[in-house]
């Protein structure tokens, strides 16, 4: 019996020059405690249709055709009293960020509560006690502590668990999952989604699952929904739809999903252009532009819906039979990872210490939070280093100190042998030319009131370089190499796509010609078509202009693609650096382990199989870090010599080390050259 059925769904916005037709015909069911998975590049309808079932669109935004039935009840038709009664009760929301829909002056356990108060008249005090029983439920720590804390208080896992609790307050018939774990680290993102798993099984919940990530897929899905530009092109069991594709909009996007057993340097399968305009007149089949397998048919008429068997359907003219495999390009390597050229940066026992201060009129600094502690590696000319780690493990603030947006404590940072706070100040002006930074949220750090030709060209200026002429070519020039037109030079940020956004962060980046350029979470936020854009772009640059990256991520599918050598930190410390091959492949530190087995495969059977493998708990405060290994609460194998005695250095091969005492790998002591 179907819980949900959704039947013919059309969907519009109004905008000035007409309608944009976001959702088009689109059916599916889930029965209960089943999950069903929508998937499809930003803009195809996905979350369109999560918020349709809540009735919560924009004001702009109408359902003109279709229905929508919750045990037999069209909510298209239903009064909004009726859907008060309906939202948070019987159906649920989890959204995308938690922060931004946790009411930022009230407290955890009265955002809790709020909705077992209005749908079931409870009492403060009742509220209050569920609030405890669900913060449980979803295995909060330290649960009833929480009940008296403010957002802000919270870790990102810590309010995603939040948002969970609030949606099962009421124990609803449905929850719509839009992009739950897209912002948290791969460790917290598998234990909410193992957390949503039971809960599914336990509650006999039905869950739709919004995503663009295909490994979450193959992992908790029964079935999915293959969303392109509005319309459903393809639907089916999820083995069927990894295993037996037949649209080639899902083969294409299955090819563009970073994994971990290729080869770095391995060139990613980006599907070429961009998803139609949907304020236009569509003739035809709409991926027909991007697709390798058009005919002159696809180019003048819609496919209809057929049937690949009884549970599988698909719209395409020229099926694919299966996965198709992918063309492996390998780019050249900058340089050999076991050799010792000169480094272009040196980092050299580097400690960052943010003062923290009492409250009150004579406050005094007592505590610092010690976000970076004693850091060390190279990174040699043409070479990718990625950074891997947890939030709140140091990266990004590494990051700044090597641009030098931050002061650094004690340690050195050197570029081609100089410490840059030894030289003058003219000559620090002249090292901003070696070392740039990519930011990971592009529309946040271009200035909105600036067109695009004035954002790029703004650092030559500050540089004194050429002439206005010569800088606003130089611009044209830069755009054409991220890929992007000469002509959008007059535009402004907003309007663009978060992918052609991180393409003129880029070009921003690469305006003085830097040697280095640090790059945080660069494709974080990026459906997998664009990010393959964004990093085989990364790719092509460095090969060509001999340029060196500090990759900042916590995917480590990403960072395997891109980097020739891996930095593990834990809680601001380096736990293990070495080859990207080996690190993937052998690694010798156990968190470095729980990360990898952590990570989600777009492959059913193994992304089942890995199912409860994770790292357990919280990362520590860096107020008060462990004695010792700063790992050993979490880890599998502490000891009392971890508590006891912090790890040191210890080589497994030439150019890999590790800091643990019980490490997966035979070592031996690390000898200086």
């Amino acid at each position: 019996m179907q819980l949900l059925e959704i039947k013919n769904l059309s969907i519009a916005y109004s905008i000035r020059n007409g309608n944009v037709r976001a959702v088009e015909d689109v059916s599916f069911s889930i029965a209960p405690g089943e999950c069903v998975g929508i998937v499809g590049e930003s803009g195809c309808g996905k979350s369109t249709i999560g918020m349709s079932i809540m009735r919560l669109l924009s004001n702009n935004g109408q359902v003109v055709g279709g229905s929508i039935n919750l045990a037999g009840k069209d909510l298209t038709r239903a009064s909004e009293q009726e859907m008060l009664k309906v939202r948070g009760n019987q159906i649920a929301l989890i959204p995308q960020d938690p922060m931004t829909s946790l009411h930022p002056v009230k407290k955890i356990g009265e955002q809790i509560g709020e909705g077992f108060r209005i749908h079931r008249g409870a009492s403060k005090e009742e509220a209050r006690a569920r609030a405890l029983e669900v913060l449980r439920l979803v295995e909060m720590p330290n649960a009833e502590e929480r009940l008296d804390q403010y957002p802000h208080e919270l870790s990102g896992g810590l309010r995603q668990r939040v948002m969970i609790a609030m949606a099962l307050v009421c124990e609803p018939k449905v929850l719509i999952a839009d992009e739950p774990t897209t912002a948290l680290d791969v460790t917290i993102q598998a234990q909410i989604l193992d957390l949503l798993d039971r809960l599914r099984s336990e509650l006999q919940m039905a869950v739709i699952l919004i995503t663009h990530d295909m490994g979450v897929i193959a992992g908790r899905t029964d079935r999915v929904v293959v969303m392109y530009a509005g319309k459903k092109v393809e639907d089916g069991e999820t083995e069927d739809i990894f295993e037996k594709m037949r649209h080639p909009y899902t083969g294409a996007l299955l090819s563009s999903v970073p994994r971990l057993d290729v080869a770095p340097g391995t060139l990613l399968q980006a599907i070429a252009g961009m998803p139609p305009d949907l304020s236009k007149e569509i003739v035809g089949c709409r991926f027909a532009p991007r697709c390798s397998f058009a005919s002159e048919l696809c180019l003048s008429k819609q496919p209809d819906l057929v049937n690949a068997s009884e549970n599988h359907t698909f719209a395409c003219f020229n099926p694919i039979n299966g996965p198709v495999a992918a063309k492996v390009v390998l780019r050249d390597r900058a340089n050999d990872s076991t050799a010792k050229p000169t480094p272009l940066l040196s980092v050299k026992n580097a400690v960052m210490n943010f003062p923290l201060r009492s409250r009150g009129l004579f406050s005094r600094q007592h505590d610092f939070v010690s976000a970076v502690s004693n850091v060390s590696f190279d990174v040699a000319q043409g070479e990718t280093f990625g950074l891997v780690g947890e939030s709140g493990c140091g990266k990004t603030t590494l990051g700044r100190l090597i641009v030098g947006l931050e002061e650094i404590t004690s340690g050195t940072i050197n570029f081609e042998g100089v410490d840059p706070s030894l030289k003058s100040k003219d000559s620090k002006k002249e090292l901003a030319q070696v070392r740039q930074m990519m930011f990971q949220d592009p529309y946040a750090s271009l200035d909105p009131r600036k067109r695009v030709l004035e954002i790029i060209s703004e650092p030559l200026e500050i540089q004194n370089v050429g002439t206005r002429t010569s800088r606003y070519q130089q611009v044209a020039e830069l755009l054409n190499e991220v890929g992007l037109s000469p002509e959008v030079a007059e535009r402004y940020p907003h309007e663009f796509s978060g992918g052609q956004r991180q393409r003129i962060g880029l070009a921003r980046a690469l305006a003085v010609r830097p040697k280095l350029v640090i790059t945080d979470e660069p494709v974080s936020a990026l459906d997998v078509s664009v990010q393959a854009q964004i990093l085989n772009l990364m790719q092509d640059l460095s090969k060509h202009h001999n340029l060196s990256y500090i990759l900042i991520s916590h995917d480590l599918a990403v960072v395997r693609y891109i980097s020739d050598r891996i930095g593990v930190m834990y809680l601001g410390k380096l736990v293990e650096v070495g080859p990207s091959n080996e690190v993937f492949a052998r690694p010798a530190h156990h968190y470095t382990q729980g990360l990898l087995d952590a990570v989600p495969v777009a492959n059913v059977k193994i992304a089942r199989e890995r199912r409860g493998i994770q790292v357990r708990g919280e990362l520590p405060s860096p107020i008060n870090p462990p004695s010792g290994c700063r790992f050993r609460t979490r880890c599998p194998m502490a000891s009392d010599i971890c508590t006891a005695e912090e790890p040191q250095f210890t080589q497994v091969s030439p150019g890999h080390v590790v800091a643990c005492h019980f490490p997966l790998r035979t070592t031996e002591p690390l000898t200086s050259n």
